[in-house]
């Protein structure tokens, strides 16, 4: 009886510690798990290299650290399923080599759409070879969000390989006539001017025209299935603005309607950190007080360089943005556009 007691107390111990054992490895395994595909991206990133990890783990915002990504003043977030941003942290004026304003990259389930190839060969480049740490897919298409050649520089990538690139209104005109500062770079092979949806396979990808920015040529990208808007410059999220060819009214119209219509959207901005339709509301703001300090001006009758040297103070909300050297154009433009004009009433 006694050897029969011991013989179960033995097997229990041994139950026991397999039991032990198998949770241990599992538990184990579930850390390593997470930790491997925390850390996946970033480590292919490095290499070179991009394979599929075992049930991936997809991190809103992950940040992925590349040596040749922070050297170009930029960081690569993952924004949704598939879609991802270069995000620039750089200040204005850019020290040569850096990117200015972001990059948005989204991946289909047979191509990839690559949104503003920044300002230079080399940081389009450095995008394109981004693309492929991603995914094995081919880029099917470039979107210009607008002219300006902080975003347009680096269409020559895209056309050595043959990639269409795609633009809106006059874009080809002022990029082929050298308008700032867009002397030599190739402009886009196909014009949209209106809503326009792209497929990347099964994944759609709607290009509209909003005004205001950029004398006619402004586009934003959304992705419907992961609730993403690409709001190229519409937005400089904690930047100062550049208005040297904006119609500020026009803009705050733009940004009222793509905040009625993708209130749930997380927002990647053409200049800054990635946001929400809080930005888009923060920059409403911004151009208010704008307008009302114009108005101001008109009211006193003030000269353009009287109201220029009162008001060249950049306004306490504002103190922490980058792209500060722009106020004084911002300034220039509310009183070009709000001075001279009829007064009209306000947009709340």
């Amino acid at each position: 009886m006694f050897k029969i007691k011991v013989k179960i107390k033995y097997f229990l111990v041994v139950l026991l510690a397999a039991i032990a054992t198998f949770l241990g490895i599992v538990g184990s395994h579930s850390y390593s798990e997470a930790k491997a595909n925390a850390n996946f991206i970033a480590a292919r990133a490095g290499q070179g290299v991009f394979m599929q990890p075992p049930a991936p783990v997809v991190m809103a915002e992950a940040r992925v650290d590349n040596p040749s990504l922070q050297k170009a003043g930029l960081t690569l977030e993952e924004v949704g399923q598939g879609i991802y941003s270069l995000v620039a942290s750089t200040d204005f004026p850019p020290q040569p080599g850096l990117a200015i304003c972001n990059a948005g990259i989204v991946i289909g389930s047979d191509g990839v759409l690559i949104i503003d190839a920044f300002q230079s060969e080399e940081l389009a480049q450095l995008v394109f070879s981004t693309v492929k740490t991603l995914t094995d897919k081919p880029v099917k298409y470039v979107l210009n969000t607008h002219y300006h050649f902080d975003h347009t520089g680096g269409n020559l990538v895209a056309s050595k390989l043959g990639i269409p690139i795609i633009g809106r209104g006059v874009i080809r005109e002022y990029i082929q006539s050298g308008r700032l500062q867009t002397a030599g770079v190739i402009p886009p092979t196909v014009i949209v001017n209106s809503q326009t949806d792209i497929w990347l396979g099964d994944r759609q990808v709607r290009i509209e025209r909003v005004d205001g920015h950029s004398a006619g040529t402004d586009l934003v990208a959304y992705v419907p299935d992961a609730k993403v808007l690409f709001s190229g410059d519409m937005l400089f999220n904690k930047r100062i603005p550049f208005t040297g060819d904006s119609d500020i009214r026009q803009w705050q119209g733009s940004l009222y309607r793509l905040i009625a219509t993708y209130p749930e959207a997380k927002v990647v901005p053409g200049h800054g950190p990635i946001t929400d339709v809080s930005g888009l509301q923060t920059q409403q703001a911004y151009f208010s007080t704008l307008e009302r300090t114009a108005l101001e001006w008109k009211a006193q009758i003030l000269s353009k360089e009287q109201a220029l040297s009162k008001y060249a103070r950049i306004p306490d909300p504002y103190q922490g943005y980058k792209f500060q050297a722009l106020y004084t154009g911002n300034l220039d433009s509310a009183y070009e556009q709000f001075t001279r004009s009829a007064t009209i009433p306000l947009i709340p």
